[in-house]
C-alpha cells in the first residue's frame, strides 16, 4: 500500500497501525553501509518498504532526504491480488496490477530502497515482479538493502519492521502478520537479480543473511 512522500516530520505520538511490542536491536553491516552514504549524500530518494515508521521518517528528513513508503505485505494479502485458484488449486494472483498500483511512482525514481526482509515473506507469483519493478523505479547505481532468512521456519520467524537508527543497528517490531513464504540461498538471490549491476553480500547473523544490490 503506497504510502505519501514525507518531505517533513510526523506529528509527534502519532500511531502506526500494525506495529506491536517493543523494538528489539541488531546490528546490521548493510545499514552500516547505507548509513554512511545517506550521512554523506544529502538530498536522496529513498523508498522504505513497510509499515509507517515515524522513526525512519524522521531520521532520514533531518539528513536532507525525501522519503516514500510502500507496504508491499499489506498490501499483497489484502484480497484484492488473489483473482482465484488454477487447477491445481494454487493461487493465481494478477502481478501485473499489484506492482502497477505499488511500485510505479509517478516518475519518481529512487537511490535508496530499504526492502528488508519482504521478499521472504510475498507469495511466490509476485516476487520476481516486484525486483523487476523496483529496478524500473531506481536510479542506475542506486542501492537496494535486502534480508534473508537462510532457513525456512515459519512458526520461528514472524514478518518483523524495521527501524533504523544513528548507528550500525536496526530495530525489529512485530508487524502485520505474515508467514515466511521462502528461503532464498545465495545462488537464489544471485539469480533473482541477475539484472542488476553488482551484489555484497554480508555474513548471515541469526539465521538473516544480509545483502546490497547495486541497480
Amino acid at each position: 500500500m503506497l504510502g505519501r512522500l514525507f518531505d517533513r516530520q510526523p506529528s509527534p505520538g502519532t500511531a502506526t497501525p500494525g506495529l506491536s511490542g517493543p523494538k528489539i536491536p541488531r546490528h546490521s553491516g548493510s545499514w552500516g553501509t547505507l548509513r554512511k552514504r545517506l550521512a554523506a549524500e544529502p538530498g536522496l530518494r529513498v523508498l522504505d518498504i513497510g509499515s509507517t515508521s515515524p522513526n525512519n521518517i524522521n531520521y532520514l528528513t533531518e539528513l536532507g532526504h525525501s522519503v516514500y513508503m510502500a507496504d508491499l505485505i499489506e498490501d499483497a494479502y489484502s484480497g484484492e491480488w488473489q483473482t482465484g485458484v488454477d487447477e491445481d488449486g494454487k493461487p493465481v494472483w494478477n502481478a501485473e496490477g499489484f506492482t502497477a498500483q505499488n511500485l510505479q511512482f509517478s516518475g519518481r525514481t529512487f537511490d535508496i530502497v530499504l526492502l528488508w526482509t519482504t521478499l521472504d515473506y510475498l507469495p511466490e507469483a509476485l516476487v520476481e515482479p516486484v525486483v523487476k519493478g523496483l529496478y524500473g523505479a531506481m536510479v542506475p547505481g542506486g542501492q537496494l538493502l535486502a534480508l534473508f532468512h537462510t532457513k525456512l521456519h515459519p512458526e520461528q520467524s514472524p514478518h518483523h519492521r524495521f527501524h533504523i537508527t544513528a548507528t550500525d543497528d536496526v530495530q525489529l517490531q512485530l508487524a502485520r502478520p505474515a508467514v515466511q513464504q521462502r528461503a532464498l540461498t545465495n545462488r537464489n538471490i544471485e539469480r533473482l537479480f541477475s539484472a542488476w549491476s553488482g551484489l555484497k553480500q554480508f555474513l548471515a547473523k541469526d539465521g538473516v543473511s544480509e545483502a546490497i544490490i547495486v541497480r
